[in-house]
């Protein structure tokens, strides 16, 4: 005879295995790490400094206030 296989158990597995592969590739195409985003935030920051230093006028709704 055969070995006696949980259906459950090997259904849960299975499952498990799957989860997994899916939260790889995700962290793959996704993550970033804490550090990846505070440079980027920094770097935008400082973009948006540098913009806002250049204008010759200020836009047309801070002026009517």
């Amino acid at each position: 005879m055969g070995k006696v296989v949980n259906l459950n158990k090997f259904r849960k597995q299975k499952a498990k295995v799957e989860k997994d592969k899916r939260a790889e590739t995700n962290r793959r195409l996704h993550g970033r790490t804490k550090a990846q985003r505070l440079l980027e935030l920094k770097q935008q920051q400082r973009l948006d400094g540098k913009v806002e230093g250049a204008r010759l006028s200020k836009p047309a709704e801070e002026v009517d206030s």
